[in-house]
């Protein structure tokens, strides 16, 4: 911030002793050019003034006041000056109201798609969430966790059709809905019934059909993982990517027999027939994403092998296996990811008590090995 000013007594030293043939003085306009991009409006308009005043004295030193080229000079280096004052009082204000934007958007951002916590049921959780949009934090990839009235642990993951801001109506429609659902529903199929009425009734309210007269439809796998039977364990895909099973250093694809449609798609059939038993023994771990993560292209156009890369890495816990998952996601795209990318690792530990512990800010994981799964159907 002294840079400016030393630049006027600098300019102003110059101009004087240079003599007549050399006039340095309209020089003197750097210093409230500079001091804009680095201050605010109050000291760029004093460093306008002390230029203005710097000038004034060049000529009156040099006794050139009445000449109609320093009476210009000072003119000039007043106008320039107030212009660059007032393009950065207009700059300071666009940054406020800026910045009051971006800390309401977060905010909203981080109520609607709620960081898990850490350990919830019996089970042990790390997620990642990656936006296709700069600086916004949650885009068409949703997921959530609720208890259950009786005695187990909710999810819930999707992907709305559409990525990015665009995507987030359609979003909380779903989490709303689930979170209402997941504690009244008494069985599995009653909540992903109540789900897709949700979406049917309201999807026209919340989607972005001004900037996409697409169809518009969610693809989501809802879990039940009971506390204390891990052979009890239910799914339901609606369209979605088949999470992974990962046991003794195996991994396996849960494909669902008979996957519903999308939510949004169409009437939705009888499901009481559709639920997908599995077996989630402790020290299990569950992968689910969305498929962001499996169609995320390298610069040579290969998709991520998901499945082989989380097979040559150690899996000792959610949260480590997901940072290298993260880490070697990244390397793979080669920059900013083109689509939404959430990933959820679930691991069954020995303790069957319930309780909550908040999620730490930031933490990632994944699990996975085999062959990557195939794009969910629509998609």
């Amino acid at each position: 911030m002294a840079i400016p000013f030393v630049l006027i007594v600098t300019i102003t030293v110059l101009d004087i002793y240079s003599g007549p043939d050399v006039q340095l003085g309209p020089l003197l306009v750097v210093a409230p050019a500079l001091t804009a991009s680095l201050a605010g409006t109050r000291l760029t308009a004093l460093a306008g003034a002390l230029a203005v005043a710097a000038q004034v004295f060049i000529v009156v030193f040099v006794g050139g006041l009445t000449t109609p080229n320093r009476m210009a000079q000072i003119i000039a280096l007043t106008v320039l000056s107030a212009l660059v004052v007032f393009m950065r009082f207009v700059r300071e204000r666009r940054e406020r109201a800026l910045s009051l934007a971006r800390s309401v958007a977060e905010a909203a951002q981080r109520v609607l798609l709620r960081p898990p916590p850490r350990r919830i049921g019996s089970l042990q959780v790390a997620w990642l969430y990656m936006s296709a949009q700069d600086e916004v934090e949650i885009g068409g990839d949703l997921f959530a966790f609720a208890r259950a009235a009786h005695a187990a642990t909710r999810v819930v993951i999707g992907d709305v059709r559409g990525h990015g801001l665009a995507a987030i109506g359609e979003a909380s429609l779903v989490l709303g809905a689930f979170r209402e659902g997941a504690h009244r529903c008494a069985t599995l199929p009653g909540l992903v019934a109540a789900l897709g009425e949700s979406v049917s009734r309201n999807l026209e309210d919340v989607a972005d059909t001004e900037h996409d007269a697409g169809e518009h439809f969610i693809t989501c796998l809802v879990l039940e993982i009971p506390d204390d039977a891990p052979s009890a364990a239910e799914m339901i895909n609606c369209g979605h990517c088949p999470p992974l099973l990962v046991h003794d250093q195996r991994v396996t694809v849960l494909y669902a027999p008979q996957p519903l449609p999308p939510l949004g798609v169409c009437e939705r059939p009888n499901e009481d027939d559709r639920v997908d038993p599995f077996t989630f023994k402790g020290g299990d771990m569950l992968v689910l994403y969305t498929d962001g993560v499996i169609e995320a292209r390298s610069p040579s156009g290969a998709f991520y092998p998901l499945a082989e890369r989380v097979a040559s890495f150690p899996t000792s816990s959610p949260d480590t296996l997901l940072h290298h998952i993260h880490r070697d996601l990244l390397t793979h795209i080669g920059g900013h990811p083109a689509d939404d990318a959430a990933l959820l690792v679930i691991e069954r530990t020995p303790s069957h008590r319930p309780h909550l512990t908040p999620h730490p800010s930031g933490h990632h994981q994944h699990h996975l090995s085999g062959s990557p799964p195939p794009p969910p159907p629509g998609r």
